[in-house]
């Protein structure tokens, strides 16, 4: 196989760039492996070839914009996971303009193409009484439901992520004075998040003495550590039972990163400044946390209270124009 083949490149940017060079983490390696894995099969079936078979050629900055438009119209993919996928595909031809710069005109115009704008909608979050029935949902008599108590605890007073949950091993609990949690993030970068008393007594209990410390600390019935799917499943099942105590939880569509963005709001409301927030949550950057202001009504009814209302004339606007009168009345 030649050095400068499709294939070829793709397994020296995997294995060379993201896995040796970047040291890229398994979720970035699991997401430009989806994006890979789709458009070779979308060039395979437009060229009429195996993708083993295809060229760089065969990838062109019209087959990539077609892609994309497939992805959102046949795939139901959002305008944001539509940027994620471009994003993977521009970092490959990055690699390819380097490797064989033969190929950069090619690499290039795909590399120009541009994000797709897309609508911010505000973050949902749950309130305290919504997070109180959350918590009272799993029935705490059976294992697991003892275990998804536990998990769901942890979830709305840290802010982890789903994937630093499932992660978690028992001996990233640290227990006694100052206990706290730590915990691998985005960019491999490691932090310690503290625990209330309470959340710290039940992981006491949850752990016991039994546990392997490398053990995991949510493991699923089989003793591996539970998939996200099966973490988003939970946090679903749990939200039907709390709807039933709480009918307003039952209208928002919860996910593991909605109790991340309820922590957030929680700290916010209790007058935690925006940069603590960022470094609770493992933000890079403040501006990220910026999302959560926007989204906290609290803060903008004080900041309304404080202005006094305009002077304003009461009475409806009456034109004093035969012309405007007509239109007025139309």
């Amino acid at each position: 196989m030649s050095a400068t083949t499709l294939p070829a490149l793709i397994q020296r940017f995997f294995i060379d760039r993201l896995c040796v060079q970047m040291e890229a983490s398994r979720h970035t390696v699991a997401g430009y492996r989806d994006t890979f894995r789709l458009l070779l099969r979308y060039a395979s079936a437009r060229h009429g070839k195996p993708p083993v078979k295809l060229t760089i050629e065969d990838i062109d900055a019209d087959l990539v914009a077609d892609f994309l438009v497939h992805t959102e119209t046949a795939r139901g993919n959002s305008a944001r996971s539509r940027n994620i996928r471009l994003a993977a595909i521009r970092s490959f031809f990055r690699y390819v303009a380097m490797a064989d710069p033969t190929w950069m005109l090619h690499c290039q115009r795909i590399l120009a193409m541009p994000n797709k704008r897309y609508v911010k909608r505000a973050v949902t979050f749950l309130d305290g009484d919504e997070i109180a029935a959350l918590l009272a949902a799993p029935d705490r008599s059976a294992w697991a439901g003892r275990r998804d108590h536990a998990l769901l605890l942890l979830a709305v007073q840290t802010g982890l992520r789903a994937s630093e949950l499932v992660g978690l091993k028992c001996c990233d609990v640290v227990l006694g004075n100052g206990a706290h949690i730590r915990c691998m993030g985005k960019g491999r970068k490691e932090r310690a998040t503290p625990l209330r008393r309470e959340t710290a007594r039940l992981l006491a209990a949850w752990i016991g003495n039994d546990k392997d410390g490398n053990s995991p600390l949510f493991p699923s019935i089989r003793g591996e550590r539970l998939s996200r799917d099966a973490l988003e499943h939970l946090v679903r099942k749990h939200c039907l039972t709390a709807a039933r105590a709480c009918p307003s939880i039952g209208a928002k569509r919860v996910t593991p990163h909605t109790l991340r963005h309820s922590t957030a709001m929680d700290l916010l409301h209790h007058g935690v400044d925006p940069a603590v927030i960022a470094l609770w949550l493992g933000h890079e950057n403040v501006e990220t946390t910026q999302i959560y202001i926007h989204a906290d009504m609290r803060m903008k009814e004080r900041a309304l209270a404080r202005v006094a209302a305009a002077p304003t004339p009461s009475g409806r606007f009456r034109p004093d124009d035969q012309l405007l009168a007509f239109l007025e009345g139309l």
